[in-house]
């Protein structure tokens, strides 16, 4: 009998879960304040705060950033429960094989084409431009291995690859698609040695020489502080995620004034760019809104674009 009472209560609080929107964002997206999800990374809350900025500089509107949110599908969830009305940090590689549950596309161009043709169709919401960088994989090495090899893209390690010490993410060994096996299948080549170790220390390892090459996160800020040198994925194995704004039709049939403001962001963030300011607040510890305020300020909001 407890048993049955337990499940009972399990069931009946699974449906009330499933049937809620996410606590505490309910209020945010109101009448005049247009709420705008970020995520847990410095550069999703960076992007939030600079959509933030631009949407109160151009339109009468106010804004509220969500930044507790982890995953592209929370994310999601809140625009489809009506708790957020832009998202600032989406990603067209994430979105294609997670939200819309389609094969990874490669192409960059068709990648965007299936994401904006699907989430207007699906969802009533509209893809803006990217903001100019793609935050996908990267091998990286030092300067010093780059010249002694004259490595400046993926397949320059066809020949050497035999000889050098890789430290990967640990989950990348064992990805389907766009994981080792795949790599090695697409380039031919496999590493002398590959240690799965956790993303963030990889800078560390091959800045001290324990590792040759690595395997980054294109955007992150340590590839500069550590004048890593990125080689080019030249046989384009990784997919794109090139990284854009989503707002609901809805909020721009309400607010025309808003599509301009939106579209001044397109091609205005570089990779290297984008890695400068997540330096700025990772290494500099630098507020996510204030990085994104001198951002703006600099760049005087783009008003001449």
């Amino acid at each position: 009998m407890k048993k049955i009472k337990l499940l009972f209560i399990l069931t009946a609080s699974l449906v009330l879960f499933s049937s809620c929107s996410f606590p505490g964002l309910a209020s945010n997206n109101t009448e005049d304040t247009v709420a705008i999800t970020g995520g847990i990374t410095s550069e999703a809350q960076i992007l939030a705060s600079i959509v933030s900025g631009m949407v109160e500089h151009y339109t009468d509107l106010n804004t509220t950033t969500i930044n507790n949110l982890a995953t592209t599908t929370i994310n999601h969830q809140a625009m489809i429960n009506g708790d957020a009305s832009i998202s600032a940090a989406r990603y067209t590689g994430t979105d294609v094989t997670t939200t819309l549950g389609l094969p990874a596309e490669k192409d960059p161009k068709k990648a965007f084409e299936i994401v904006s043709d699907e989430f207007q169709k699906r969802y009533d919401q509209t893809w803006f431009p990217s903001y100019g960088f793609d935050n996908t994989y990267v091998f990286l090495v030092r300067k010093d291995t780059a010249e002694k090899y004259n490595l400046t893209k993926v397949s320059d390690l066809k020949n050497m690859a035999g000889e050098l010490k890789a430290g990967v993410d640990t989950a990348w060994i064992t990805r389907e698609g766009d994981g080792y096996d795949g790599f090695q299948e697409t380039y031919g080549f496999s590493f002398n040695s590959i240690l799965p170790m956790q993303i963030g220390l990889v800078y560390d390892a091959v800045d001290a020489g324990k590792m040759d090459i690595v395997l980054g996160y294109s955007t992150d800020g340590r590839i500069a502080s550590y004048d890593l040198v990125m080689l080019e994925d030249d046989l384009s194995f990784f997919p794109p995620y090139d990284a854009a704004p989503v707002v609901t039709d809805r909020l721009l049939k309400e607010h025309p004034d808003l599509k301009e403001a939106m579209n001044k962001l397109s091609g205005t963030i570089d990779t290297e760019q984008m890695q400068k300011l997540n330096y700025r607040a990772d290494n500099d510890l630098l507020e996510p809104s204030v990085v994104a305020e001198e951002f703006l300020k600099e760049n005087n909001y783009f008003e001449g674009k």
